[in-house]
């Protein structure tokens, strides 16, 4: 199977994480999966088959990344980071400027809020300089903030890895383009985006599971009680990661989140040790391979999901065991009448394989 199908196979419309790894494991190549993607659009309600890219405009986004200096990283090839792989919707290709085997180091996120104290980006920095200096990688998503001073860190000592929300061509915020081109040389930037992508804000939760999937466990300095760095906390802990976090005054609103965290059971940090006395050598259950797909279900039973399912979703994300409970279908047809609705433009699945409805499109 070649970089170049799998590459199509992902940048067609309708086509998210889940629903790439779903449709390999049943066509076996991603140019079979892409034949049989008109059949199942329109079994799903989308009047037009899915826009699936030419083989020269695959070639050509492969030609850019090296041109960059960089590479892309499929979930089912060798190179690909082992612990993110191991998540649930891992993003089927990586594009990384530095060393990916940075990656695959035995790394520690450290993460918090953008409009952050004075006191928290030292914390963060003088962190990250400890732990890289103790051998791991400083996973954190480039922001300002917390996030800028934990790379700072690293960097004085050891590796640290960007997981940006963008293109890698779009360093962002933009004064960050200096700190972006530093990681880069002294370890490595990651991104699920194609090339010329600008962050938006539907991106960071993505962006959020990348750094959670590629590590061992997530420190959290300053983070207010609805902010991306809880939402990073939470999957790490869906995907069964330490979580960390370091205490602030009650006073400050900007600590409400991380001192949450300690009061439901995160390890309190206050020094590196803290951390290095509790990070695990491995997750704490190494997650179960992804179960063989869904045998196909009786067609009545697969028209009535493609009826029901879209009332029962809606813009907030929902579980598919919720689905499941009040469905009353089959797993089986409840995951084969999603993957079409999805391939329809109806539906989405978000990080933690949560679905929502998107309204028709396409027709």
């Amino acid at each position: 199977m070649s970089d170049i199908d799998r590459l199509r196979l992902l940048r067609t419309d309708g086509v998210g994480p889940i629903t790439w790894r779903r449709l390999l494991r049943r066509y076996g190549r991603a140019d079979a999966a892409i034949a049989a993607l008109p059949g199942l659009a329109a079994a799903g309600g989308r009047a037009a088959p899915p826009k699936v890219p030419g083989r020269d405009a695959a070639e050509r986004e492969l030609e850019q990344v090296a041109r960059l200096g960089g590479r892309m990283l499929f979930l089912d090839t060798p190179g690909y980071p082992a612990l993110l792989a191991e998540t649930e919707d891992a993003p089927p290709a990586l594009i990384v400027l530095g060393d990916p085997a940075a990656l695959d180091a035995p790394a520690v996120a450290l993460v918090g809020s953008r409009n952050a104290s004075v006191n928290g980006r030292r914390i963060a920095e003088t962190l990250a300089e400890a732990l890289a200096g103790a051998g791991l990688v400083v996973v954190s998503g480039l922001a300002r903030g917390i996030d800028a001073a934990a790379h700072e860190g690293a960097l004085r000592s050891g590796r640290t890895v960007a997981c940006v929300a963008g293109g890698v061509d779009m360093p962002y915020p933009p004064e960050h383009a200096a700190l972006q081109a530093r990681i880069a040389a002294q370890g490595a930037v990651v991104t699920e985006a194609p090339l010329g992508t600008a962050p938006q804000a539907r991106h960071f939760p993505r962006r959020n599971r990348v750094i959670a999937g590629l590590t061992l466990g997530v420190v959290v300095v300053e983070a207010a009680p609805r902010s991306g760095s809880l939402i990073t906390a939470r999957l790490a802990q869906e995907a069964n990661r330490e979580v960390f976090a370091v205490p602030g005054s009650p006073l400050d609103p900007r600590c409400r989140g991380a001192n949450n965290l300690i009061r439901q059971g995160a390890f309190l940090v206050e020094e590196a040790a803290d951390v290095l006395d509790n990070l695990p050598a491995a997750p704490r259950r190494r997650l179960a391979e992804p179960a063989p797909d869904w045998p196909e279900p009786p067609p009545p039973e697969l028209a009535a999901a493609r009826v029901a399912l879209p009332d029962l979703l809606g813009p907030a994300p929902t579980s598919v065991d919720d689905l499941l409970r009040r469905c009353q279908l089959s797993a089986a047809t409840v995951m084969s009448a999603l993957l079409e609705l999805e391939l329809a433009g109806r539906v989405e699945v978000l990080p933690g394989n949560r679905w929502a409805l998107i309204g028709l499109a396409g027709s």
